[in-house]
């Protein structure tokens, strides 16, 4: 038999600064989706004179717990887990679920270890099966979806990739928690300066517009038209899994179940075949549009408008009429 549980699923909601990292609220909207009979609780960890409970509110959780310390400002990753432990220890949830972020990726992990429970990373879709959450991800190459179970203990655990889930504001009558806890320094860190570091290619995901290559646009002259052409527009390049051996690009400009996945305003695909791997990818795209020599090519069945023709031709007339 599982742990015994409070019937809640409990959603981390990251801050980035003062703002909410966007997956929170998508992974709030998507909680209450599946929730049932079960409560929907958001978990926030912010300084003293934050105030994003507020903002919280509007996407319907039943309930927000906030831990308040300043101290949260410069928190290291084990600094939060140990917080949340705290809470997580006491009030028990059913389920725990993050965003596959860079900060959800090491929390998560961090706090699973406290708890000793299961923790599934970089979720595509939850749903629950009676009391279990089905947390389902590619596997082999991408090729299989798998759907993993944590059936003995609890709480059951998933990182869920960006933008899979579309936010959604709705009424609801929230409780406030403030819950107690000690914050536990894990070294004497004094922090004496801070400089930004923005760092494009880690957000494509938050990006308006993509300029997406494929295998078909491998070519030096093509990709240096697709940087001019996302500057002018600015907007960001995205490739296909087969360009990440490139060294101008990385995972991080990976578009793709095993890459990022996207929801910009406009895409515009070249030299990209849409095989069900990239597809996934792109299905919140809002406007699609796509460029390749196969008429056959998969990818005009999820594009609004297509050009069969060469990329490279298609570009340089693009970038003539961008100015």
């Amino acid at each position: 038999m599982p742990t015994m549980t409070n019937n809640e699923i409990w959603v981390f909601v990251q801050l980035n600064g003062q703002s909410i990292e966007p997956t929170s609220l998508q992974l709030i909207t998507k909680a209450r989706e599946i929730a049932g009979e079960y409560s929907v609780v958001a978990l926030i960890a912010e300084t003293d004179a934050m105030d994003v409970e507020t903002t919280v509110k509007e996407y319907g959780p039943d309930k927000t717990i906030i831990l308040k310390n300043d101290r949260f400002n410069n928190a290291s990753d084990g600094e939060i887990a140990d917080a949340l432990d705290q809470v997580v220890t006491d009030l028990k949830p059913n389920s725990l679920l993050f965003p596959a972020t860079v900060l959800g990726r090491s929390v998560a992990p961090r706090l699973q270890a406290k708890l000793k429970t299961g923790l599934t990373a970089d979720c595509l879709d939850i749903y629950f099966d009676g009391d279990d959450l089905v947390q389902v991800k590619p596997t082999y190459g991408d090729d299989i979806m798998c759907e993993i179970i944590c059936p003995d203990v609890r709480p059951q655990m998933a990182t869920v990739r960006p933008n899979i889930f579309k936010a959604v504001k709705q009424s609801a009558d929230t409780e406030i928690v403030n819950y107690p806890f000690t914050f536990h320094s894990e070294a004497n860190i004094e922090v004496i300066s801070e400089t930004p570091v923005i760092n494009s290619s880690a957000n494509i995901g938050d990006a308006k517009t993509v300029i997406a290559l494929g295998r078909g646009a491998n070519k030096p002259q093509i990709i240096e038209k697709a940087e001019k052409l996302a500057s002018k527009l600015g907007g960001m390049v995205g490739v296909s899994r087969p360009l990440t051996d490139n060294e101008e690009f990385s995972h991080d400009n990976q578009i793709g179940q095993s890459g990022n996945t996207i929801a910009p305003e406009l895409l515009i695909n070249f030299g990209i075949s849409g095989a069900v791997q990239y597809a996934v990818g792109i299905e919140n795209a809002k406007k699609v549009v796509s460029i390749n020599t196969d008429a056959d090519a998969p990818i005009f069945s999820k594009s609004d408008y297509g050009f069969i023709g060469d990329a490279d031709e298609f570009l340089s007339a693009l970038l003539e009429q961008v100015r």
